[in-house]
C-alpha cells in the first residue's frame, strides 16, 4: 500500500545530469544521493511514490533537460516514480512539440519555473502552451514564491522574484484556462496570502508544501491546509534540497486533523492527477 506521494522531487537529466550538482537545487545536508536509482530505492523503502521532474532553462543557461531520459527513469521505476516533463517556454513552436512529446511519453504533467526560466506566465505569447497542456490533459506545476536559485549572487543572478507571484500570474492563467489543472509549488512566501486566495477562488488550482521544512511553513498556510483548502494541498519535499524523511517527521508534529493528514500525504494528489491506477492496492 502506498502511504504517501511526494509531489515535488528533482531529477537531473540531459546536460544537468553531467554536472556534479544542479546549480539551482541545494543538496540535502544529510548527503543522500540524488541518483535516480538511489532515489527510487529510498521511496520504495519508505512505501511512497514521487513526482519527478527536471527544469529545462536552455534559453537562459544553455543547459537542456531531457524528457526522454526522465521518461526512461519512470519506465525503470514505475512503482515509485510519476513523471512530469519540462519545457523551455521560449522555444516557440518547438516548445509546443515538446509538450506533445511529454504526453506521448506518458508523463502526467509539465514543470515550469517562471523565475529561473525568466518569463511571465500570463504573457499571451505563452498561451499556446497552456492551451496545449489543457487539451492533452497535462497538469502544470509552477514554482511560486521566492527561490534560493542564485541567491546571494550579484543581482540574484538576474532572476526576478516577481514571476513567482500567484497574483496576477497564476490567477490570470487559471481564469483564462479553467480546464487547465495548475499546481503552485511551495508555500509562496512572501505572497502566500495571495496563494491562499487563489486556492479558495479557482477550482482548477492546487498547491504543494515543498521546499519548506514543515515547522517553518507560515501559520496561515497550515491553518488553511487544515481547514478551508484541505482538499487542495499536497505533500512535497523538494528533494534533494529537503529529504522526505525530515519532512514527514516534522509534519507528524504539526496540529493537523487526523482526517486531513491522509489527504495531504496522498489522497489529494491522487484525485487531482488521476493516479488511482498507480496506488491501488
Amino acid at each position: 500500500m502506498i502511504e504517501f506521494i511526494d509531489a515535488h522531487v528533482h531529477i537531473r537529466t540531459g546536460d544537468k545530469a553531467r554536472l556534479s550538482s544542479d546549480p539551482y537545487v541545494i543538496a540535502n545536508p544529510e548527503g543522500m544521493s540524488d541518483h535516480p536509482d538511489a532515489m527510487a530505492e529510498m521511496y520504495r523503502e519508505l512505501k511512497g511514490m514521487a513526482v519527478v521532474f527536471d527544469i529545462d532553462d536552455e534559453t537562459r543557461t544553455g543547459l537542456k533537460a531531457s524528457n526522454e531520459e526522465l521518461a526512461g527513469w519512470v519506465r525503470k521505476h514505475p512503482d515509485v516514480f510519476i513523471g512530469f516533463g519540462t519545457v523551455d517556454p521560449w522555444k516557440g513552436r518547438a516548445a509546443i512539440r515538446e509538450v506533445e512529446l511529454c504526453h506521448d511519453l506518458g508523463l502526467r504533467g509539465v514543470k515550469f519555473h517562471p523565475a529561473v526560466q525568466d518569463f511571465a506566465p500570463n504573457d499571451p505569447r505563452f498561451f499556446p502552451l497552456w492551451e496545449t497542456c489543457a487539451r492533452l490533459g497535462l497538469a502544470v506545476l509552477f514554482h511560486t514564491g521566492t527561490t534560493m536559485a542564485a541567491a546571494g549572487q550579484p543581482g540574484g543572478g538576474g532572476i526576478r522574484l516577481e514571476y513567482g507571484r500567484p497574483i496576477p500570474y497564476i490567477d490570470d492563467i487559471a481564469a483564462r484556462f479553467p480546464d487547465l489543472r495548475i499546481i503552485m509549488a511551495h508555500p509562496a512566501w512572501p505572497w502566500h496570502e495571495e496563494q491562499l486566495a487563489v486556492l479558495r477562488h479557482k477550482p482548477n488550482v492546487a498547491m504543494d508544501l515543498s521546499g519548506w521544512a514543515p515547522k517553518y511553513i507560515p501559520q496561515s498556510v497550515i491553518h488553511y491546509a487544515n481547514t478551508l483548502v484541505q482538499d487542495k494541498v499536497f505533500f512535497g519535499s523538494d528533494f534533494p534540497m529537503l529529504t522526505p524523511q525530515r519532512w514527514l517527521r516534522e509534519f507528524a508534529e504539526l496540529p493537523i486533523k487526523d482526517a486531513v493528514r491522509p489527504k495531504i500525504l496522498r489522497d489529494n494528489v491522487v484525485r487531482f492527477l488521476g493516479l488511482s491506477d498507480l496506488v491501488r492496492g
